[in-house]
């Protein structure tokens, strides 16, 4: 049987999206599946920053590619997706936190990122309302946040204009390795390649992919405009996202353009449901009042959960699957997926159609950690 679509994309999330607005664009036949609405798993319940991460070259090098892809694009977004480029703060507590504070600026501006090391006269100035005594920061001017589910649409309804199509309640029940998808009502179909962007929910698509999911929580204020200005994240948050065995909190808060201030973070291995954990929630909450105290005044409207997709080497798993080259994957991105979704994106399309990328998409090879051979279809659990 001749194949229906040049590809299949399963996740309507942020990454599928930008996928398929890439993949769109360039010409391919496109069918995105998803078995909820629109941005309705992990990108509805993210934070929505575009920031540059220097964990590894690897990972500077994906953020800072997505970022300036981002801010290209940022003039021609429609308001809903509330692109507003505040920058990033990241706040040093102590003297030795300033040593990495001047490491981090180093490493950027050598790689071409616009930074600036503030002394604590200069943070207390920047923003008005974090405690005193704090030792300084590092301010990467060119960040910006968005609302993610606005973008994941936008980019939906970019590939939509281009001829892609969107089936949404379509629940993927196996990926099929000589191309194509079934469906929980049976149905089969067939495609060139299938990408496999269904985020947290990636394994049970792919039995053996190594994908944890990652809980964290959330809370939003009311609307209080002008209260914080950057967006801005402890440097104790580098610890805590480090860290694989333990349940961890760090102070990030962000400014959204209503007003209103979101506030993060949390992380947590090994916790599938989405309800509240209220002593994690609680020392999260602890944590950012310890940096800004006066967030105890102000109201805080709804709290929720989500899970993100990590991999053990905290790389997003983008390309064609080692032992089937009509199964791709686009997931891993853990809390990176809303900045890095159109550099995601654009590798995957560039892989696709045997263009050169912009950067290696080697680092970001699924055979780097797939190696066992797959041998029968792929069999999963609804998502």
């Amino acid at each position: 049987m001749n194949p229906t679509f040049d590809i299949i994309i399963v996740g309507a999330g942020i990454v599928g999206a930008a996928c398929a607005a890439e993949c769109a664009g360039a010409g391919l036949k496109v069918l995105v599946l998803d078995r909820g609405p629109i941005g309705g798993g992990t990108t509805g319940a993210g934070m929505g920053h575009l920031v540059v991460m220097d964990d590894s070259e690897a990972q500077f090098a994906l953020t800072h590619y997505s970022r300036r892809l981002w801010n290209k694009l940022a003039p021609d977004l429609p308001p809903s997706i509330e692109y507003e480029q505040c920058g990033t703060l990241w706040v040093a507590a102590d003297e030795q936190e300033m040593a990495e504070v001047r490491r981090k600026a180093r490493f950027y501006t050598r790689r071409g990122a616009r930074v600036e090391v503030l002394d604590a006269g200069e943070v207390a100035a920047a923003e008005p309302h974090l405690r005193r005594g704090l030792a300084g920061g590092l301010r990467v001017v060119e960040d910006a946040v968005i609302y993610p589910p606005c973008a994941a649409r936008w980019l939906i309804e970019f590939a939509i204009a281009r001829k892609a199509r969107l089936q949404v309640g379509a629940a993927v029940t196996a990926i099929l390795p000589e191309g194509g998808v079934v469906l929980a009502d049976g149905s089969r179909l067939s495609a060139g390649v299938v990408v496999n962007a269904a985020g947290p929910w990636s394994p049970a698509l792919h039995p053996g992919l190594p994908v944890r999911k990652r809980k964290g929580h959330l809370a939003v204020t009311e609307r209080y405009p002008g209260y914080v200005h950057h967006q801005i994240v402890e440097l104790g948050y580098l610890k805590s996202a480090h860290s694989v065995g333990t349940d961890s909190v760090a102070f990030n808060i962000q400014p959204r353009k209503t007003g209103q201030i979101l506030i993060g973070s949390s992380r947590q291995y090994s916790a599938e449901g989405t309800e509240i954990n209220t002593p994690i929630l609680n020392r999260m909450l602890q944590r950012a009042l310890n940096y800004m105290p006066g967030l105890g005044q102000l109201a805080v409207t709804r709290c929720w959960t989500g899970h993100r997709a990590a991999t053990p080497d905290k790389l997003p798993l983008i390309g064609p699957t080692p032992n089937n080259d009509k199964i791709w994957l686009a997931t891993g991105h853990e809390g990176l997926g809303i900045t890095t979704c159109l550099g995601t994106g654009k590798l995957l399309a560039d892989l696709l159609l045997e263009r050169p990328t912009e950067i290696s998409a080697g680092p970001y090879a699924p055979a780097r950690l797939l190696h066992a051979p797959e041998t029968k279809p792929l069999q999963c659990a609804t998502t």
